[in-house]
């Protein structure tokens, strides 16, 4: 399985940015599937996962403002995200896993497939 972002880039304070990853080798849905990030001397923390039955988690910083959604049809997964904040400046990453129970669905541990990441900068 390859998952290949793309959509980062740079952006002012309060803009919007919609990231993309593209599944191939894995024709099928029902993977689980998330976005992770990481900034700068700082640990990975997973932003938003779709598990396989389509129910979603949000790290709490980004409710309301990023929704996680899938294109089955098109293997994509996506994230918009809205009122970026400066603070949210990191390489973002799409990961998947073939099972990830509810209770962990925000943990970036539990991914064991990944992208390479695509580059968000939000500028104040």
């Amino acid at each position: 399985v390859q998952l290949v972002e793309s959509g980062g880039g740079s952006v002012q304070a309060g803009g919007s940015l919609r990231l993309s990853c593209v599944r191939s080798g894995y024709p099928y849905a029902g993977l689980c599937m998330g976005w992770v990030r990481q900034a700068p001397g700082q640990e990975r923390e997973g932003v938003a996962t779709i598990g396989s039955t389509g129910n979603t988690r949000y790290t709490e910083s980004v409710n309301g403002r990023f929704t996680i959604s899938e294109d089955n049809a098109k293997n994509t997964l996506y994230l918009q995200m809205n009122s970026l904040k400066s603070e949210e400046t990191a390489m973002y990453y799409c990961a998947a896993t073939f099972y990830c129970p509810s209770s962990r669905m925000m943990e970036d541990q539990i991914f064991t497939l990944w992208g390479q990441g695509t580059q968000v900068t939000v500028s104040s």
